[in-house]
């Protein structure tokens, strides 16, 4: 198997700049109450579980160069989404409000690290190819493993670093996590060419490489604007 290197490296860029957003929206909600507390949250989920995560995973996956065509179930792609963003919410909220004590840094990270494990496999899962899909159990349960110590590492980093310099730094590390536990899971799996199966309906690979990364960075930057100009009007207010 065999992968684009400039679509490699934007994946890698995506899931930076994700996870830059997520965690200048992390930090607030330790602090934050009420509606506050759930716009914090979600902003965060969204930012690290759809753009830093999904749509890096997605990227990774449309750099594999493949001899045949490749289109993506609908569903299993809508729904993907749907289980990275809420369960990174989950872990961000266990974690950042400190819910369970002094296991909630772990619980939160186990909870978001299993959400972007199956996040991950639904994605795989999703891809519809004209080849025979196996996987390698023990490539998989690494995968899995790794996705789990990095979101701890994700937490702790989004709850114990201040400065955006510092963050940076951090959002550099997770994106290198990130990364690791998708291309470890893309090498235990294995594609053995069956004309004998037809490629159904779903969404064609064609161009949406561009088109994800253009709406996820769309996204993000508007997300840390809003969060950037919530903060100066509390600021304002104060």
């Amino acid at each position: 198997m065999s992968y684009n290197v400039g679509l490699l490296v934007l994946s890698f860029c995506i899931a930076v700049f994700g996870s830059f957003t997520a965690l200048q929206l992390a930090i607030r909600i330790p602090t934050a109450q009420n509606r506050s507390l759930w716009v914090w949250v979600l902003g965060a989920g969204v930012a690290l579980g759809g753009g830093g995560i999904w749509a890096m995973h997605f990227i990774g996956m449309l750099a594999m160069e493949m001899p045949f065509e490749m289109v993506f179930d609908v569903e299993l792609t809508i729904g993907s989404i749907i289980v990275a963003v809420v369960f990174v919410s989950i872990g961000l909220l266990i974690a950042g409000k400190d819910l369970l004590g002094e296991t909630s840094l772990v619980v939160g990270g186990i909870i978001a690290g299993l959400g972007v494990s199956a996040m991950h496999y639904m994605g795989m899962f999703s891809m519809i190819v004209p080849a025979a899909v196996s996987y390698d159990t023990t490539i998989v349960i690494i995968s899995i493993a790794i996705g789990v110590i990095a979101s701890i590492a994700a937490l702790w980093l989004a709850y114990n670093l201040r400065g955006n310099f510092q963050r940076f730094g951090s959002a550099v590390v997770m994106g290198v996590a990130v990364c690791s536990m998708h291309y470890t899971g893309m090498y235990g799996v294995k594609m053995t060419p069956d004309d004998t199966i037809q490629l159904a309906d779903g969404i064609s690979s064609n161009g949406l490489a561009a088109a994800v990364s253009l709406i996820s960075i769309t996204l993000l930057v508007s997300i840390l604007l809003l969060a950037k100009l919530r903060s100066r009007q509390r600021v304002s207010i104060a």
